[in-house]
């Protein structure tokens, strides 16, 4: 299925290129959640078994698929997003491929992806969120009842802004929600994601008011056959 695997590293983070047997030209630029890693052999979405299995599905479909440790829990901060245009250039020297590409994005890392989403998106056919994560406000606002995780959580956006812990939340607090020109659908389970659905509503109507194309599926079961699913929306955005 997959028949060449190429590790890169830039400013000390890598990125995996899974390149099928028959390449069908489009490549899907993955960009994982609070779990995801990737280094030099394997990532997150190679171990995990759901998320092996949807990019079994993207490989077999003929997609070129790559991803990138993005600096961790990156939370969405400007050198992660800046990343995320070096990655994509970095591909597309290397690889056969056409120019406008499709995303897939999990939790947090809808955060970076949102960025590449604004700034990039005539380089973007569609992008598939899954579980997303829009508004650091609402999460920080959900997690001050833990103070244990919210101490952590502003630490952590502490170090990925590189700005002092007692600067964070004025830093988000002043993060709006980016609207997507390309067409989006999310995928939200109920059980399986920490953000709210409130916070995706809220994106929804932001991509309505602006005329943008927005669909949300709410899974009540597994995530079986999602990888398809996925598929058959980045068919409908494939007419050259």
């Amino acid at each position: 299925m997959c028949i060449r695997k190429r590790a890169y590293q830039l400013d000390g983070e890598w990125t995996i290129v899974l390149v099928p047997e028959r390449p069908n030209g489009f490549g899907i630029f993955i960009i994982g959640g609070l779990t995801h890693f990737v280094d030099a052999d394997t990532s997150f979405w190679l171990q995990n078994h759901t998320r092996e299995g949807m990019i079994a599905d993207f490989l077999e479909a003929g997609y070129i698929v790559y991803t990138s440790n993005l600096y961790g829990r990156h939370w969405g901060s400007p050198k992660a997003a800046k990343l995320t245009e070096r990655i994509y250039h970095l591909v597309h020297k290397q690889e056969i491929l056409n120019p406008r590409i499709h995303v897939v994005a999990e939790g947090m890392g809808v955060l970076a992806a949102n960025a590449f989403l604004n700034n990039r998106h005539t380089l973007v056919r569609s992008a598939a969120l899954l579980n997303p994560c829009f508004d650091l406000k609402r999460l920080v606002r959900q997690e001050q009842v833990n103070r244990l995780f919210y101490k952590r959580l502003l630490r952590e956006m502490a170090q990925a802004y590189e700005i002092e812990n007692d600067e964070v939340l004025t830093r988000i607090d002043n993060k709006e929600t980016e609207a997507c020109p390309c067409p989006v659908k999310i995928w939200h389970h109920s059980m399986k994601s920490p953000y709210s659905l409130e916070q995706i509503r809220e994106y929804e109507r932001l991509q309505q008011e602006l005329g943008y194309s927005i669909d949300l599926a709410l899974l009540s079961d597994s995530y079986q056959f999602l990888g398809k699913k996925m598929i058959r929306f980045f068919q409908q955005h494939e007419e050259l």
